[in-house]
């Protein structure tokens, strides 16, 4: 029996980020103690919970803030993947693959 959030391709597509996330980090000892690389983990997180949650939002207004909600938090992803190349922890192909998810979400 599936909830109603995780019948959502962008709820699946949040996960599935969430994933690729959290096996860059857990491969990469260095790159989890960067700033950015901390805020990407927690960002692509709150994608996720915000879509779950505001999918069980009655209120057209109060959905909409919720997915705006999970929007920034998406736009917080891919500025800390900019973040990861920039400072050479991250090969801006890798970054790419991400913000395809990011573009999907």
């Amino acid at each position: 029996m599936a909830l109603d959030h995780e019948k959502l391709d962008v709820y699946r597509a949040a996960i599935e980020l969430i994933a690729w996330v959290g096996e860059r980090l857990e491969s990469a000892v260095e790159l989890r103690r960067l700033p950015a690389a901390k805020h990407l983990d927690g960002a692509s997180q709150s994608i996720a919970n915000s879509i779950a949650e505001g999918n069980g939002k009655r209120s057209l207004a109060d959905r909409s803030r919720y997915l705006d909600i999970a929007r920034g938090s998406a736009l917080e992803c891919a500025a800390c993947l900019d973040a990861m190349v920039a400072r050479k922890r991250m090969a801006a192909a890798e970054a790419a693959v991400g913000k395809q998810t990011l573009e999907r979400i």
